[in-house]
């Protein structure tokens, strides 16, 4: 029943990773808009990325299931602002869910360290390999006024918003060829 139920794991994922698949061009441009996006939800968003050592983002992240889910996004690493890498975010589950959704993700390296370790890996494993916080902080409040303890930290939003109580836990990181 296991080896079912991890072959229909793996189904699901193998869709989402074909049907999401998209050019450079077309991926530069959604995170770009991406972005863009961020720096309106979250006050002071522009200043918070250029302060950080690195940031991974992810334009849409899309996670489908039906028992098992799979979920799947393309992005990439900037560093000073330009694109240094492109990387696919990857995860499968097992629990209740049904149906679709589609996020945006922000990763942020907030030390040098963090960041050279996210790129000397060979696959980055998020809660194995390094552990993102999942950034929370009050309506109208700059983020540049918060003092992160954790060395990476983690935004979650879509159509609606900024997503709290969702985790990135589990998620494997992986360079792509662009």
């Amino acid at each position: 029943m296991k080896q079912w139920l991890l072959g229909l794991g793996i189904l699901c994922v193998m869709g989402l990773t074909s049907a999401n698949a998209v050019s450079k061009e077309v991926l530069d441009i959604e995170i770009k808009e991406t972005i863009k996006t961020f720096d309106k939800e979250v006050h002071g968003g522009a200043e918070f990325l250029e302060k950080a050592k690195g940031y991974l983002v992810f334009p849409n992240v899309y996670k489908a299931g039906f028992g098992i889910g799979g979920e799947y996004g393309e992005g990439a690493l900037l560093v000073h602002g330009r694109i240094v890498d492109y990387y696919s975010t990857l995860s499968a589950s097992i629990g209740f869910q049904l149906g679709a959704q589609k996020k945006s993700v922000i990763i942020v390296f907030l030390t040098q360290k963090a960041l050279d370790d996210f790129r000397k890996s060979n696959g980055w494993k998020v809660g194995v390999d390094g552990s993102v916080a999942i950034a929370k902080w009050g309506v109208g409040e700059d983020i540049n006024t918060i003092d992160f303890k954790d060395p990476v930290v983690g935004f979650i939003f879509g159509n609606k918003g900024l997503m709290y109580n969702l985790t990135l836990e589990g998620s494997k990181i992986t360079k792509l060829k662009k």
